[in-house]
Formats: C-alpha cells, sequence, structure tokens
C-alpha cells in the first residue's frame, strides 16, 4: 500500500511495497531556491540530498532515486532531429556573423534587456484536483526571475562551488494572465496526444515571443516538456511549456517542487540542450563553456562526476547547471555561452 498526505509543509510516504513499512517527512521550504537551501542544512537527514528514499511524482511512486533515474523521468522534450539540429547550428552561425557585422551591433544583449510576456493555464479535473493558486504561479515567475538573473547562487549543503559563476542572462519573465480550465482529459495530458493539440489550440495566445505555461498532471513520472524556437513557424499552437503541476513552488513533487522544472523548460523553449546532449562529442550542447558529459546528473552533489574524462573534453560535469537533472536545490547555474546561445536563438526564430 502507498499513501501520500500533506500537512503544512510535511510531505509524508507510507508504505514501500516490498521494502515494507517506513515514513520519511520532507519540509516543504518555501518557493525560493535560496530560501530553501538555507533552510535545508537543518533537514539534512531527511534531504533526498542525504537520505534516499521514495518519491511521488505525479501519483507515480518511485522507491528511490535510482528506480526513478531507471524509469527515464524528469524531462521529456522532444529532441530535435539530426537534420533539424544541423539546419539550426547552420542558421545560427549565419544569424551571429550577420548581427556582430552590423553597425552598432553587439553580439550579445545586456542583462535584463529581453522581457517576456508569460501566461500560466492551469488544468483541472472535475474532482478539483489541479489548483495551483495565482500567489503560487507568482512564486515560480519569480523563481524564474532568480534563476535567469544570476541571483540563484545558493547551494545544497556541502555543495561544492561551481568553476564558473552563473550568469546574469537577458531575460526576464511578466505574468500576464492566468486562466483556470476544467478538463479531465486535459488533466492528465501526455506528450503528443491528442488532448495536448486540443488543450493547446483552444488556450494558447500570443506569437512566437510569448511564453504558455500549462500545468497538469502529466503521469508517466515525468515534470516537464517543452517546444524549441525552431519549431515554432511549422506548428504555432503546439509551442510552449507544460508542467507537473506538483513541481511549481511549494508542491509535492519533493525534490523537484522548487521551481525549477520550469526553469528548465524555459532554457529549451529558448533553445538550450541538456547538458549532457550528444554524451561524450565535441559539439555536444552547442555550448562551448559546459564539459561534455555522458549522462545526466541526478541528486545533489558532490561527488562531481566527470564521465568524459579524456583530454579532448576537459572539466568535470556540469552537475549544478539549470539544463541537467540535478535536484532543483542543487541547480544554481547558467552559463555565458548557455546565455549567448539563448539570446541568438530568441531574437532569431522568437523576435524576442
Amino acid at each position: 500500500m502507498k499513501r501520500f498526505s500533506l500537512t503544512r509543509g510535511a510531505v509524508l510516504y507510507t508504505g514501500l511495497g516490498t521494502a515494507g513499512l517506513a515514513s520519511i517527512a520532507w519540509f516543504c521550504a518555501g518557493s525560493n531556491p535560496a530560501v530553501a537551501r538555507a533552510a535545508a542544512p537543518a533537514l539534512s537527514a531527511f534531504s533526498p540530498a542525504k537520505k534516499d528514499g521514495p518519491l511521488n511524482i505525479g501519483g507515480v511512486y518511485f522507491a528511490n532515486k535510482m528506480a526513478f533515474q531507471e524509469s527515464g523521468g524528469r524531462c521529456i522534450t522532444e529532441e530535435l532531429s539530426p537534420m533539424e539540429k544541423g539546419n539550426v547550428e547552420t542558421n545560427l552561425r549565419r544569424f551571429k556573423a550577420a548581427r556582430t557585422t552590423r553597425a552598432a551591433a553587439s553580439s550579445a544583449r545586456i542583462a535584463g534587456s529581453v522581457t517576456i510576456k508569460v501566461y500560466f493555464h492551469v488544468i483541472q479535473n472535475t474532482a478539483g484536483q489541479g489548483f495551483v493558486s495565482r500567489e503560487q504561479i507568482q512564486r515560480q515567475i519569480d523563481v524564474l526571475n532568480s534563476a535567469y538573473s544570476g541571483g540563484d547562487t545558493g547551494r545544497a549543503p556541502n555543495q561544492g562551488a561551481s568553476p564558473q559563476p552563473t550568469y546574469n542572462t537577458p531575460f526576464r519573465f511578466e505574468l500576464v494572465d492566468v486562466t483556470y480550465t476544467t478538463n479531465d482529459s486535459w488533466y492528465v495530458v501526455s506528450l503528443g496526444s491528442a488532448a495536448e493539440q486540443q488543450m493547446k489550440n483552444a488556450l494558447r495566445v500570443g506569437g512566437a515571443g510569448t511564453l504558455n505555461c500549462y500545468t497538469a498532471n502529466i503521469g508517466g513520472g515525468n515534470l516537464g516538456w517543452a517546444t524549441f524556437p525552431s519549431s515554432y513557424a511549422g506548428n504555432p499552437k503546439r509551442d510552449g511549456v507544460v508542467l507537473l503541476n506538483e513541481s511549481l513552488p511549494g508542491g509535492r513533487a519533493a525534490p523537484y517542487n522548487l521551481g525549477d522544472t520550469a526553469t528548465h523548460e524555459a532554457g529549451h523553449w529558448l533553445g538550450l540542450y541538456h547538458t549532457f546532449q550528444g554524451g561524450c562529442n565535441r559539439t555536444n550542447d552547442g555550448v562551448a563553456d559546459t564539459p561534455a558529459e555522458r549522462s545526466p546528473f541526478y541528486g545533489v552533489p558532490p561527488p562531481y562526476s566527470d564521465s568524459c574524462s579524456s583530454k579532448t573534453y576537459p572539466g568535470r560535469d556540469p552537475a549544478e547547471n539549470f539544463m541537467n537533472y540535478t535536484d532543483d536545490i542543487g541547480m544554481f547555474q547558467f552559463t555565458a555561452g548557455q546565455s549567448e546561445r539563448a539570446d541568438a536563438l530568441a531574437l532569431q526564430y522568437r523576435g524576442l
């Protein structure tokens, strides 16, 4: 038997199947990652970073993090095809070359100079499940702005410093509106389904530079997905980010409930790949200052892995990067290269 309940910020898991009965309480330390990290030392005995235990991701239970990792869960954003990737890189090189040769033009825009209008669409079922308050959504916007402004500099207990500081990107996020829709089919929406198409056709607003975020109980133990900038022209209505509702700040999808699923998926929406894209490969994620990484990092460092350790691929794995699979409490970095890439792709494909 598996039971889940919430009592004033504590998540109580009871029952681990064949592993016997156990209970683990974990305080949900608010929506601000810096606050959560500051509170974390007192909670280290129960933190997933220190004590592996059961996870409830959208109603799907995993005995431990290894089980979650083996499920392939977290981000299910569809990769571009090799041809699409090649076209993006070719077009990006041309765009950046033209951009830097224009009179009085620089290669990148200054920090905080690009405002992204955001619409949240909250999907609930007829039983009343799935409600997310406007206050909670504003806290999510605050998390995005902290991450993309270089303000999310906290770390989990004992987590070492990054080889480079987190970068203050051009992007800031502004909440425009929140809509609420009751639909049982959309509430359990899955990637590529008819429900996804219907939901987005009915609710999406704005153009290529408008970020539409949908919250639902997406199921399958997944946290979210997004579309890339280059995909917008071919299917504008499909554009946007879909999030597990419990991944927002204060949700119950611990240790992924500080809001950095949205940070991660917004990165895809702006054109960033996973740091482990392509594995041990020179091109990797298309960013020079994120070291090559063979596979995603789960949990919170230390220890720090170096999965591509030959001289060809210097640098340890970027475990703290927002485009990895690290627990929310262990993520705090965008690099200068990621900022430059997202800036160029957002301008090129989204007109931002």
